[in-house]
């Protein structure tokens, strides 16, 4: 008989910061309606049964048995069951929890379909920590905490993106309505001291905030958000330069080009030149959010 032996090395260290809040386990009935809603914590959403809809600020997608969401922290969702088919689902509340994205989105969605059917070991944690939490046995907190870490790692491996884990602090409803306000205004003359007004704190507090919980200062958030809509218009219209450097908030046409050359390696011709040729252009609609995620 065969024995293996697999050792642990010696400098794991596996000091969690995040907290389990809550594990809720809920499933739709007639007179039940869910509004649109977020928390200063994270928030993850799996489906035990049913079909419905999940909405993360302006994205909607369906969702069935056995998916996942995983929402950040003061992101605003909801989700909507089928009448046929109603939403059962456990939601795991988690403090200092973030995942931090490449492109800035801020949710993860894990479709049962698209794993080719893996999630049903992830239910495995969901159904276990609320097994424990609702019959309070010795040190069910400390199991819950451990089965929530290696859920967290299960899922980080799982990601297509390049996900980090950001243990924060309680960010920050402030933080979040500054990032909003440049979402939808990066057209504008915005500076770091009318971002911290918006937040209502203190410029320099503000900015250390923003960074830490975003990984980015903001006006590298602002600058990043011009940039990637401008590489929309450019493939996706045939404004001029001048145009949409003005359209996105530059202040010059010879800033705005350094600023993308800075950040794309191409200036905003020779980009649109390899993803607008003159012939076969693919139009894209303007105003499509490449990112997607949100409060």
């Amino acid at each position: 008989m065969g024995n293996i032996r697999y050792a642990v090395p010696p400098d794991t260290d596996f000091m969690m910061e995040y907290r389990l809040l809550y594990a809720t386990h809920s499933k739709y009935e007639k007179d039940w309606n869910s509004y649109p809603h977020a928390h200063y914590f994270a928030e993850l959403f799996f489906v035990a049964d049913g079909e419905g809809t999940f909405c993360v600020e302006e994205e909607t997608f369906p969702i069935r048995k056995n998916d996942l969401i995983v929402v950040n922290p003061n992101i605003v969702h909801t989700e909507y069951s089928s009448r046929e088919h109603p939403l059962e689902y456990i939601v795991l509340g988690v403090e200092r929890l973030c995942f931090r994205l490449e492109d800035h989105r801020q949710y993860l969605v894990f479709h049962n379909r698209e794993s080719g059917g893996d999630n049903g070991d992830i239910s495995f944690y969901f159904r276990t920590i609320q097994e424990e939490m609702s019959k309070e046995q010795e040190k069910y907190a400390q199991v819950c905490q451990y089965l929530l870490g290696a859920l967290i790692i299960r899922l980080m491996r799982r990601t297509r993106e390049k996900a980090e884990l950001l243990p924060t602090e309680r960010v920050s409803r402030e933080c979040s309505r500054a990032r909003r306000f440049i979402d939808f205004n990066y057209q504008d003359e915005i500076t770091l001291e009318s971002l911290a007004a918006i937040a209502g704190l203190n410029k320099y507090y503000f900015a250390h905030a923003f960074t830490k919980y975003y990984g980015q200062s903001p006006m590298s958030y602002l600058n990043q958000k011009r940039i990637t809509t401008s590489q929309e218009l450019l493939v996706s219209t045939d404004m001029t330069v001048a145009a949409i450097a003005s359209q996105c908030g530059f202040s010059s046409q010879s800033y705005f080009s350094q600023s993308f050359k800075k950040s794309c390696g191409q200036t905003p011709a020779e980009y649109r030149k390899v993803h607008h040729p003159e012939t076969g252009s693919i139009n894209l609609p303007v105003g499509t959010e490449f990112w997607g995620l949100r409060e």
